[in-house]
Parts: C-alpha cells; sequence; structure tokens
C-alpha cells in the first residue's frame, strides 16, 4: 500500500498517470509509408536546396514564406536586452525565413546543415520533425544544436514546413 502511495504520489507531481492507467490510445498516431517517405523526402529537399543554393525549390517547402522561424533568445538574453534598450523584447528577430534565403542567395561560400538523429512523429495531416543539426559554412562547422519543424499536409496532398524553431550554440572561433 505504502508503495502504491509512493507512486501515485510521484505520477501526480509529475503530471502523469501511473502506466497501467494510461488509455490505451495514447501513443496511437494515424500514420503510412508513403506519408514518412514524403516527409523523409521533404528533409533531403531541404537539405539539398540549401546545399545548390536553391531558393524556389527551398521556398516550395514551406507552407508560406511568412512561417514562424526563428532560434529564439535565451531569457537571459532577453533580459539584458529589456534592460539596456528594447522593453518589449521577446527574444525573436524579425525577418525569418526572407533574412534566411537572403543569407543564403549572398552567400559566396558553401552552405549546408548537417541533421541527425532525425525523428519523426506523425498524426494524420500533422507532423513533427525534431533533428541534431549542424550549420556549415565554407567547410567549417559555425553553430549546432536541435531544430524542430511544425508540418502540415496541405489541400494537394504535399507535405509543407509550417513553422522552424531551433536552439544555436556557437563554435568557438
Amino acid at each position: 500500500m505504502r508503495f502504491t502511495m509512493l507512486a501515485l504520489s510521484a505520477a501526480l507531481l509529475l503530471n502523469t498517470a501511473p502506466a497501467a492507467e494510461v488509455p490505451a490510445h495514447i501513443g496511437r498516431y494515424t500514420t503510412t509509408p508513403e506519408d514518412q517517405r514524403e516527409i523523409n523526402q521533404v528533409v533531403a529537399d531541404f537539405q539539398s536546396a540549401l546545399k545548390t543554393k536553391n531558393i524556389r525549390q527551398l521556398a516550395a517547402l514551406m507552407l508560406h514564406a511568412d512561417i514562424p522561424w526563428s532560434s529564439p533568445a535565451s531569457p537571459e538574453t532577453i533580459r539584458k536586452i529589456r534592460a539596456e534598450f528594447e522593453p518589449n523584447a521577446n527574444g525573436l528577430r524579425a525577418g525569418g525565413f526572407h533574412d534566411f534565403v537572403r543569407f543564403i542567395r549572398e552567400s559566396k561560400v558553401p552552405v549546408e546543415e548537417r541533421f541527425y538523429n532525425v525523428k519523426i512523429t506523425q498524426d494524420k495531416h500533422v507532423a513533427w520533425v525534431m533533428f541534431d543539426y549542424e550549420f556549415v559554412e565554407d567547410g567549417k562547422v559555425w553553430n549546432y544544436g536541435v531544430e524542430t519543424w511544425q508540418m502540415m499536409k496541405n489541400a494537394d496532398g504535399k507535405w509543407k514546413i509550417g513553422s522552424v524553431w531551433w536552439t544555436t550554440n556557437m563554435m568557438a572561433p
């Protein structure tokens, strides 16, 4: 009895139910091998478009050009920016995908993004893609972190990237 109460208390603290009480439908997703292949193809096409600086192909992978696209600043950085000059700073840069495309198009050196540990979770017409990445310019890793995409299958049956969020860890010079 004491063990059961401790397990239940721990589950409540973690805001989860004990494993035996998780409904059977939790963790079940509606997915098909075709959808998984198509999502993986978007991942491959993204990397290819970046490497070849094919801006049109890159844009075609997006739901639209104004999707959320950011590496949010840390809470510490936001506090510093607010204290020094912008009291309403939220840690998100303006420009998003448009600035990224401009950077890729204007770069004089080869650019690529390498993905590792790609994990896709899909349920019906919505998917989440998460991976570790390295951003490489002219053969040198400049930053790395975790990147996530939210994707949706549009009315034409095509998987599109609806948002891109990532962490940024700069490499030492």
